[in-house]
């Protein structure tokens, strides 16, 4: 009876990465069209919790894509990147807890084109706000020199389709500072049947 049982217990550990593979996606329907994304719970649990945590409590609905930064962008210097960025909360919405700053160097996730990832002004300071990368950014990543720190940002998963409309969306017109003019509205995010 033990020999069977642990010979089960191996047969079920050695098959968990297989439905791990499954991962959430969801569908940011914005004014401009539809975007989908794959969310890397296995890999950036705590930042895909927290937030698949903000879609659930649908305080992503009715946000805003607010800003865009270009390599044309004057303040995008002296270490340029290329990203579309919204999700953060309305004056007056309150939001959850700051999470902790899960590092590429941890997660093994890089920023690429259509990479989703957390904005955040300091490590362990990410709230609600997410950004897409528009082409490969690796200077987002850990020892990257974005940021003085070089702790880099949470990236937690992909788009999946869609990427024409985050195009869209870094094309649109912004002023000095980066801002969208006018926003880009994000009408809901939901999550997507398996």
């Amino acid at each position: 009876m033990i020999k069977t049982t642990s010979v089960l217990l191996a047969m079920l550990l050695t098959a968990a990465p297989v439905f791990s593979a499954v991962l959430p996606k969801v569908l940011i329907k914005t004014e401009i069209g539809d975007i989908a994304v794959e969310i890397d719970s296995a890999k950036a649990l705590i930042t895909s919790a927290n937030f698949l945590k903000y879609v659930d409590a649908k305080l992503y609905d009715g946000t805003i894509f607010h800003r865009t930064v270009t390599l044309a962008s004057p303040r995008n210097k002296p270490v340029p990147i290329e990203v579309i960025q919204g999700g953060e909360m309305p004056l007056g919405v309150k939001g959850f807890n700051a999470i902790l700053l899960e590092r590429t160097s941890v997660t093994g996730l890089r920023h690429l084109d259509g990479t989703i990832s957390m904005a955040r002004s300091g490590p362990d300071t990410a709230t609600s706000s997410f950004f897409f990368c528009v082409g490969p950014q690796p200077e987002l990543d850990f020892n990257g020199r974005r940021n003085k720190d070089g702790q880099g940002f949470a990236a937690f998963g992909r788009v999946v389709f869609g990427m024409d409309v985050v195009r869209k969306i870094h094309r649109s017109p912004a002023n000095d500072q980066e801002l969208l003019t006018p926003p880009i509205k994000i009408l809901s995010i939901h999550r997507l049947e398996k």
